[in-house]
């Protein structure tokens, strides 16, 4: 049985020559359900990256091939592309006409979201809240909000009719 890992991150900033990683969060699919790991401060690195996605057969994004795995190779110095099957699941719904980022192509397709009012600016400022005020609650936040973002992907994968 194919092994799919669904992988986004979390940034400080569009650009990986100015931003910080924050968050790299993965999920994988086992069975009807999807098990979670994220990788902050500490964590975020080649090894544990690599450690965890040990017996992926291919991993799926949402602009990844412009944004997530670029700025991971940047930032950790791993090209998840030598090591995984890539597939970027945005090129995949352009084909269907369903254009945008992650979250409206979300609504088009009645994908359902928790978090509604978070996006990537108000990642930035619960990443800050949590750094410089230790406010763990906003860490908290960020968590989920990256972790719906990685299982509403395989939801994505499987609304686009992608095997």
């Amino acid at each position: 049985m194919k092994q799919r890992a669904y992988l986004d991150i979390e940034t400080t900033g569009p650009s990986s020559r100015y931003a910080e990683l924050t968050v790299i969060g993965v999920a994988f699919e086992e069975g009807r359900k999807c098990r979670t790991v994220q990788f902050i401060e500490s964590d975020l690195s080649p090894q544990r990256l690599l450690k965890a996605l040990n017996g992926t057969d291919e991993i799926y994004t949402y602009n990844g091939s412009r944004f997530d795995l670029p700025f991971i190779r940047a930032k950790l110095g791993l090209d998840l592309r030598g090591y995984f099957k890539h597939t970027d699941l945005m090129y995949d719904c352009w084909r269907q006409n369903l254009k945008g980022g992650l979250k409206v192509v979300e609504q088009l397709l009645g994908i359902n979201r928790k978090l509604k009012d978070i996006n990537g600016y108000t990642a930035v400022l619960l990443w800050y809240d949590y750094v410089n005020n230790n406010n763990k609650q906003a860490l908290r936040m960020l968590l989920e909000y990256n972790r719906e973002d990685v299982v509403n992907l395989r939801v994505l994968r499987r609304k686009l009719g992608i095997k």
